[in-house]
């Protein structure tokens, strides 16, 4: 019965895949959960964790939501019907999702960026948020609150330690 237990084991659960840039280049606003299309070689190189959505986006084509951008590893043990590795993948919302995001989009101003892609049970499903981009003197605001905060993290250990 110890093969049927996964949790016990290290490196069973598979980690979220986050876009590290989109915190510090946008701002980031409504975020939606979309399921998304993918072939078989494609989910097990994300369950191996090869995939890698920083420079992701979504864009609206024909009445249908895609994502561009991703790049997801060829897997390893596949064969001649191994996936493409850059490709637009279908995402899954519902019609009011999408209506809104399209609203939000048409505005002007924002883009809808991927943040993570992560698994539900056996599902894989990506986080879309609509961002604004930040300016340069926003980035400096937001450098200098970080400064800021690591000097009072530091006075108060300092002080605690007493």
């Amino acid at each position: 019965m110890a093969g049927k237990n996964r949790k016990g084991r290290k490196g069973s659960a598979p980690q979220d895949i986050r876009n590290s840039k989109v915190r510090r280049d946008y701002e980031v606003g409504d975020t939606y959960e979309a399921g998304i299309v993918l072939t078989g070689t494609e989910v097990k190189s994300i369950r191996a964790g090869k995939a890698q959505i920083s420079d992701g986006f979504c864009r609206f084509e024909k009445g249908e939501f895609f994502i561009y951008g991703i790049h997801i590893d060829e897997y390893a043990f596949g064969n001649i019907n191994n996936h493409v590795v850059r490709r637009e993948r279908k995402l899954l919302l519902k019609k009011s999702e999408l209506k809104k995001i399209e609203r939000a989009l048409e505005a002007g101003g924002k883009s809808a960026i991927p943040t993570r892609m992560y698994f539900k049970e056996a599902l894989i499903k990506v986080e879309i948020g609509i961002c604004t981009g930040k300016k340069l003197f926003d980035k400096r605001e937001d450098l200098k609150k970080k400064a800021q905060m690591l000097d009072i993290d530091r006075t108060m250990k300092a002080f605690r330690v007493r």
